[in-house]
C-alpha cells in the first residue's frame, strides 16, 4: 500500500481558507476608521444571513432547527460563541491599532497551544519532538514578553481564545455548519441591537459611511462565512497532518502584510523572537509528519 494522496478539491479549498485568512489584514485595514466592536457586529450579523440563505438554498435548515432543539448544546455553543467573538474582536482591534506582526505571532502560538491544552485538559501525553516544541514556544514568548517590557497580550489572548473554542468544538458533537450557524444565530441579536444603537445614538458606521466602507462591511459576512465553509470542507477531505501544515500560511500572510505592507517594525531582536516560534513549529511539523507516514510506510512494507 502507498500513503493516500491529498484530495485535490480538499486541497485547494484549504490553501483557499488559510489564504484568504491570510490576506484579511488588507480587507480590514480598509475598516480601521470603523470602531472594532461594529465591525464585529457586522461580521456577526451579515455572516449569520449569509449562512442561513446558504443551508435553506440546500435544504439544511432541518440541521439548524435540530441543534436548536438540544438545551445543552445551546448552552455549549454559546461558550464557543463569545470565544470566538473574542478572538475576531482582538484580532480587528489589534489590524487596526497596527499590531499586525503580533496577531500573526499569536496564530503561530496557537498550534502549540492546542499541544499544551490536549495534554493539561484531555490528558494526552506527548513525545520528546512535542515537549520540546512546547519549552522553544514557552521561551520564544518569555523572550518577546522581556524584549517588549510586557506580556504579548494581543497574540497569547488570540491564540488561547482560539484554541479553547477548537477544543470545546471537538467536544461539542455538532457538525461544523449548524455549530457555526448557531454560534451567529445566538450573537444576531446581540449585534443587530448594538448596530441599532449606534445608529440611532449617531455612532453608526453603516448609515453614514461611503459606498466602500459600506460594501466591505456587508461584504465581511462573505469574508468571514467563505473560509469557514472551505476550511471544514478541507477538514474532512484532507489528513490532519496536511490541515495542519497549511495552517502555517496565514500567520505567515499576514506577518508579510504587516511588515512589507503596512511596514510595521521587524527588527533583529524580534525576528530572533518568531526564530524560535519557527524553530518550534517545525519540529512540530515534522514530528507530525514523520508519525502520520510511520504507519503507511509500516503497512507498505
Amino acid at each position: 500500500m502507498t500513503p493516500a494522496r491529498p484530495a485535490p478539491r480538499g486541497l485547494a479549498a484549504g490553501i483557499a481558507a488559510f489564504v484568504i485568512w491570510g490576506v484579511f489584514p488588507i480587507y480590514l485595514h480598509a475598516l480601521a476608521a470603523v470602531p472594532a466592536l461594529q465591525v464585529i457586529a457586522h461580521r456577526i450579523a451579515w455572516s449569520f444571513l449569509f449562512i442561513f440563505l446558504w443551508m435553506l438554498a440546500r435544504g439544511e435548515l432541518g440541521r439548524l432547527t435540530a441543534t436548536l432543539g438540544r438545551p445543552a448544546l445551546l448552552v455549549r455553543l454559546a461558550l464557543t460563541a463569545l470565544l470566538i467573538t473574542c478572538n475576531w474582536l482582538v484580532y480587528v482591534w489589534g489590524v487596526a491599532h497596527e499590531h499586525i506582526v503580533q496577531t500573526s505571532l499569536g496564530y503561530y502560538i496557537n498550534p502549540l497551544v492546542n499541544v499544551a491544552l490536549g495534554v493539561l485538559v484531555l490528558r494526552e501525553r506527548l513525545n520528546r519532538a512535542q515537549w520540546a516544541a512546547v519549552a522553544l514556544a514557552a521561551v520564544a514568548v518569555l523572550y518577546l514578553t522581556l524584549l517588549a517590557g510586557r506580556p504579548p497580550w494581543i497574540a497569547l489572548v488570540l491564540a488561547f481564545s482560539f484554541s479553547l473554542y477548537g477544543l470545546l468544538r471537538k467536544v461539542i458533537s455538532v457538525d461544523a455548519l449548524p455549530g457555526l450557524a448557531t454560534e451567529t444565530l445566538l450573537l444576531t441579536p446581540l449585534a443587530v441591537g448594538y448596530l441599532a444603537w449606534c445608529h440611532f445614538a449617531g455612532r453608526g458606521a453603516f448609515a453614514g459611511a461611503d459606498g466602500a466602507v459600506t460594501a466591505l462591511l456587508v461584504g465581511s459576512g462573505l469574508a468571514t462565512a467563505i473560509p469557514l465553509f472551505l476550511f471544514a470542507y478541507a477538514a474532512r477531505a484532507l489528513p490532519y497532518s496536511t490541515v495542519g501544515v497549511l495552517q502555517y500560511i496565514a500567520p505567515s500572510l499576514q506577518l508579510m502584510c504587516g511588515v512589507l505592507l503596512f511596514h510595521e517594525h521587524f527588527g533583529p531582536a524580534l525576528a530572533l523572537g518568531f526564530g524560535l516560534i519557527w524553530l518550534a513549529l517545525l519540529i512540530y511539523a515534522a514530528d507530525g509528519l514523520w508519525r502520520a507516514r510511520a504507519p503507511a510506510a509500516a503497512a507498505a512494507a
